[in-house]
């Protein structure tokens, strides 16, 4: 009698549960109650990669009547969008055979990048050479030089230029391949193992080109490898699908190498024509004129007689005056531009009212989804880019003397600055 007395109660004990269980799936299931978040154990710091939070920018969604989301890739383990581009160059020079552990990557960049790449590199057993403009923001030099990587500054000049960050950098990876196969036949042969060092190269580079275990140099060529786009074609753009459910209007971002907009356009496209995708160009860039006329610049502008920094903009790492591989694998609808003002205004009036401590391509590209809204009008969602944070811009962009310096000092209350013209 006690043995069915206890069976009668267990049986009730189970049906309880699968009946609490059964209500805690449809108040799940009707939203009422959250879902419970994937927080699976990540596997290293490339695991880290990706899976950023698509944010609803409350502000500049209640100010237009659209929803405004912002991929936050600032939340990557390097800082920036770009620690994507780096893993995939990386996963895929290493499977091709381009690069061997113990090598070298070598980059030319304007900051993100290199940063990505000094985070990213040593996970697979790689180093890290960088190529920077000697006016880019002093505290990504900082940032790189602390990560391990080397660094290597030369000054401004046009694309064309043999100097060029990024025809150096061409270069050094080349002399690292060069010298690590001196230093193998010298080993095979058995010499005295000295070999004389090329007298050309940088007195301030350090060991990891010229050093004798080097196993060669790879260029990781962000403007022109299409690891770069395919990194946000199979990645980034799936992730916003995912994340808004198929249900978004329109997307835009600014362009440097071309590899993010690229990349996310051409899948949303792919996905569902009927999404609009548009670039916002900053000021000195000819990617505007090229999408909205089809030339980027005249012929006295042309690329190859500039010899000085062809940007007037204090904004890093967006805007271009050549096409590149990557963005010419854009799909676009049309393009806006944008200015220095409005992304100073824009990430003051974002870090007030949002809480977002922005750089400035986000902030630049948070003017184009502004544009993008008022364009395409309330109702409609758009997304765009948080591309890193205004932690690696203290020096320039959020540097309240920087600006007073260039006639920039904030002043709007709100968003009246996007109303000037």
């Amino acid at each position: 009698m006690a043995a069915t007395s206890a069976f009668a109660a267990t049986a009730a004990t189970a049906a309880g549960v699968a009946a609490f269980a059964a209500l805690l799936s449809c108040l799940v299931l009707s939203g009422l109650l959250p879902k419970k978040q994937n927080r699976r154990r990540r596997r290293g710091l490339v695991d880290a990669v990706g899976d950023t939070p698509l944010i609803r920018i409350n502000s500049l969604s209640d100010a237009t009547g659209c929803e405004i989301l912002g991929k936050a890739e600032f939340l990557n383990p390097g800082g920036s969008v770009k620690d994507r581009v780096a893993v995939k160059i990386i996963e895929e020079a290493l499977e091709s055979g381009e690069l061997v552990q113990g090598g070298v990557v070598t980059e030319g960049s304007a900051g993100s990048t290199a940063i990505s790449l000094a985070t990213i590199a040593p996970a697979y057993g790689c180093r890290c050479h960088v190529v920077i403009p000697d006016d880019a923001a002093i505290e990504k030099l900082q940032i790189i030089e602390a990560l391990g990587a080397t660094v290597e500054r030369v000054r401004p000049v046009s694309i064309s230029h043999k100097d060029h960050y990024v025809n150096v950098a061409r270069r050094r990876a080349l002399e690292a391949t060069n010298r690590a196969a001196m230093h193998g036949d010298a080993r095979e042969a058995e010499s005295n193992g000295f070999i004389q060092m090329n007298s050309h190269a940088p007195k301030q580079m350090k060991s990891d080109i010229r050093s004798s275990d080097c196993k060669g140099g790879f260029f990781a060529d962000q403007f022109e490898n299409l690891a770069n786009f395919r990194a946000h074609y199979a990645w980034t753009g799936p992730e916003i699908w995912e994340q808004t459910e198929g249900k978004l209007h329109a997307f835009v971002a600014a362009a440097g190498t071309g590899g993010t907009i690229a990349g996310i356009s051409r899948f949303l496209k792919e996905k569902d024509p009927r999404v609009k995708c548009f670039l916002i160009d900053p000021p000195g860039s000819g990617l505007f004129n090229k999408v909205t006329r089809g030339v980027m610049y005249t012929k006295e502008e042309a690329e190859g007689r500039r010899l000085k920094n062809p940007f007037d903009t204090i904004t890093e790492g967006i805007g271009i005056n050549r096409l590149t591989k990557n963005f010419m694998m854009a799909e676009l609808d049309g393009a806006y531009r944008g200015t220095d003002r409005e992304a100073v205004e824009m990430s003051r009036f974002l870090l007030k009212n949002d809480g977002l401590f922005l750089g400035s391509s986000s902030a630049m590209n948070c003017v184009g989804a502004l544009r993008v809204a008022q364009s395409l009008g309330p109702g409609h969602t758009i997304v765009t880019i948080l591309c890193d944070s205004g932690m690696r811009h203290l020096s320039k962009f959020c540097n309240t003397q920087y600006l007073a310096d260039r006639g920039l000092t904030p002043t709007a209350s709100g968003l009246e600055f996007l109303d000037s013209r």
